[in-house]
């Protein structure tokens, strides 16, 4: 079950009743929630010169967890995709079923010299999602919305799961992580309607309840690592 297959009405709704209806539509379990401040990743590759690395993330809707890492300092490109099921069924609709394995994800392509990987999943764990919940985020419901880190080798695998242990271990969170690792099979770009979405529809009730305060989030809780000028793929 998806929330969002009925956002595309909130909009006329907040027209027609006015604040009160975004008042509404923003209660705990709809709207993003506050950042939470914990350390950086004690297990990590430092910065250093080379080739651009990527990295597969998901954590609930793609629009958001997209325009968080299109904020982020040394991210080149952020592709709004499928990831978990085959190729054969990576496309919306089949996906928003919970039925093939997929998970909404991105996929960031960044420069190791200006950020690392563990970088990133600080950003993930501390704005983008909340990590201790299981087949949701927000008003998603669905395994498609799950958190996972797809690791493209062994250096990424031990980074994410010492990172997890770490934070669990520090009892960072309120309850116990349940953010997947695992190996990255493929990653499939979404539709192209899909990419930049946040940025070309900031005045959806649904992208300002529940995607605009991460960015906002972002910027406040990991301000060395946040750019006030976002890498967009329409702009490429």
């Amino acid at each position: 079950m998806s929330f969002r297959t009925a956002h595309w009405s909130i909009p006329l709704l907040c027209a027609a009743l006015g604040a009160a209806a975004v008042t509404l539509w923003h209660s705990p379990l709809y709207g993003a929630d506050s950042p939470v401040i914990i350390a950086a990743p004690q297990i990590d590759d430092p910065k250093a010169e080379g080739a651009t690395q990527t990295a597969v993330l998901a954590g609930g809707c793609f629009w958001g967890v997209q325009g968080v890492f299109e904020h982020a300092r040394g991210v080149k490109k952020v592709l709004a995709g499928y990831a978990g099921g085959e190729r054969s069924t990576a496309q919306y609709d089949a996906v928003s079923t919970g039925s093939t394995g997929h998970a909404e994800s991105v996929q960031i392509t960044f420069d190791p010299a200006q950020i690392t990987y563990g970088q990133l999943l600080q950003i993930a764990f501390s704005v983008v999602y909340d990590p201790t919940l299981l087949n949701r985020q927000g008003p998603d419901v669905g395994s498609q919305y799950r958190s996972v880190i797809f690791y493209a080798d062994a250096d990424q695998k031990r980074i994410a799961e010492a990172y997890i242990a770490q934070l669990d271990k520090a009892h960072a969170f309120a309850r116990p992580i349940v953010t997947r690792v695992d190996p990255l099979k493929g990653f499939y770009a979404a539709e192209g309607y899909h990419q930049d979405y946040l940025f070309h529809n900031p005045s959806a009730a649904y992208i300002a309840v529940n995607d605009l305060p991460k960015i906002e989030n972002f910027r406040r809780a990991l301000p060395e690592l946040y750019s006030g000028n976002p890498v967009l793929v329409s702009a490429r």
